[in-house]
């Protein structure tokens, strides 16, 4: 089983914190994850993917165009992405930079796919999803750790 974490990264930052969220993923025995930028993602990744976690900088308040052309370019395998596992992860260069308003448009692409969200974990911040302002600190990193594996035990129960 596989879980992608895939991200759109200009400055680098989104990048940084879903390498973090890739670190829980792996600590999961039995799940591959696979993590790309949304370059380089393809159909098949959505496919062979239990779960997907998306991350985007904030772009006027949503996620970025590159984000968006991924959800839009593979709308026709919707039916083939129901129930499984989703989540979202964002950075911003400001503090009130519209991160949670960036998470909820990813949310909003995996719902109408009709993908099980989750959210953080309690013991992370208990909310969205994780974000950060610049670059992920120890603090950050540990919440994105808890959200990749949080994800990953889901899909594998699921799954099983």
């Amino acid at each position: 089983m596989q879980v992608l974490v895939m991200y759109y990264s200009r400055s680098g930052n989104t990048k940084k914190l879903a390498e973090e969220i890739a670190k829980g993923v792996q600590e999961v025995k039995e799940v591959k994850c696979v993590t790309k930028s949304v370059a380089e993602v393809t159909k098949d990744d959505f496919l062979n993917s239990d779960g997907i976690i998306a991350g985007s900088p904030v772009y006027f308040g949503a996620m970025a165009a590159e984000m968006k052309d991924i959800f839009d370019k593979f709308v026709g395998i919707r039916k083939e992405m129901e129930d499984k596992i989703g989540a979202a992860f964002a950075t911003s260069a400001d503090p009130s930079g519209g991160k949670e308003t960036t998470i909820f448009s990813i949310i909003q692409a995996m719902m109408i796919y009709g993908m099980i969200v989750l959210g953080d974990p309690l013991d992370a911040t208990g909310h969205y999803g994780v974000s950060c302002v610049g670059a992920p600190d120890a603090n950050t990193a540990s919440n994105a750790a808890k959200l990749g594996k949080r994800v990953a035990l889901l899909a594998k129960k699921l799954k099983s």
